[in-house]
């Protein structure tokens, strides 16, 4: 996420990226105390518009408030902090990483929450081996964790280590996404991101709490897709789901709509992308981009901000 990027806004301003250090003493490098958010901005006839930036922000303090902690900055403040970012970096098509973490101190309960917020050209999961092709699934061996254990409704930093074993895992087992079960074999969620699948015709999420975050990419798709007249349900999902699908795919605001095309080494009975898959990629990249009528509420132009 460096490439591109030559400002970032840090504690309230905006300084050059080669400046936006902290000291090793962070308490957020010992112990993995941040939340986080994944935002996107998209190109359009209208100049860039961030997209469910309000949603994002207001994500972001809950993931806080769930840890009994408050953010160090309003919401408003955020927000117009996402746009400085975009505009003093001249980017259009980008990606967002606002990030709250524990600050140094004389100890980690005391020591104060710190904030960052940056955007690159390309968001942190790119890379020519991937990029544009159907994913090989692979169910991971590693469970998500349970519900009393870490909550999964937080975008935490330190939660990721439980995705981050199950993707490595994969990746040297030559898959290119995990997919995780909880500790009673529903399906959760990838490693970043949400899961759906097609069977009979009906597009199926697992339900949140089966332990996958509440994507707002996920929640958005719900959305359309139920308005260009799919049937969409939330409903538990196992493991032999996955495998008699007739399509699957995987999305976020990093990975988009990713098409899968096995678990398991099993084929998707429809292919990848299947036709719901696909119609799915249009009406979110209608809506992203300001093409289609679909929730202009969902959009926040760049070019026309009057927030400050």
């Amino acid at each position: 996420m460096t490439t591109g990027q030559k400002f970032i806004w840090l504690d309230g301003d905006l300084v050059e990226a080669a400046d936006a250090n902290v000291h090793v003493s962070t308490y957020a490098l010992h112990y993995g105390i941040g939340f986080f958010e994944g935002i996107r901005a998209h190109s359009t006839s209208r100049g860039p518009a961030i997209f469910r930036l309000g949603d994002h922000i207001r994500r972001l303090q809950r993931s806080a408030a769930i840890y009994h902690l408050q953010l160090p900055y309003s919401e408003q403040e955020l927000s117009r902090a996402c746009h400085q970012v975009v505009t003093a970096n001249g980017l259009s098509d980008c990606y967002l990483r606002p990030l709250v973490f524990l600050g140094e101190g004389e100890n980690p309960v005391v020591a104060p929450l710190r904030c960052a917020i940056m955007a690159s050209p390309h968001g942190p999961f790119v890379g020519p081996a991937t990029a544009g092709k159907a994913a090989r699934a692979q169910i991971s061996a590693f469970q998500r964790y349970a519900a009393n254990a870490l909550p999964p409704a937080a975008k935490a930093s330190g939660q990721y280590l439980n995705s981050y074993l199950g993707q490595t895992a994969a990746l040297r087992s030559g898959y290119d996404e995990a997919i995780f079960l909880n500790e009673n074999g529903f399906v959760a969620d990838g490693w970043a991101s949400n899961v759906f699948l097609v069977a009979d015709g009906e597009l199926l999420t697992p339900p949140n709490w089966t332990g996958g975050l509440p994507g707002i990419t996920r929640d958005s798709i719900m959305r359309l897709a139920a308005e260009d007249g799919i049937t969409v349900a939330e409903r538990p999902v196992v493991r032999s789901d996955l495998y008699l699908a007739d399509e699957l795919f995987l999305t976020g605001t990093a990975t988009g709509v990713k098409p899968v095309e096995s678990v398991d080494g099993r084929p998707m009975a429809a292919g990848a992308p299947g036709p719901i898959t696909a119609r799915i990629e249009a009406l979110m990249a209608a809506a992203v981009t300001g093409e289609s009528q679909a929730h202009p509420e969902w959009l926040e132009y760049v070019n026309e901000y009057a927030g400050g």
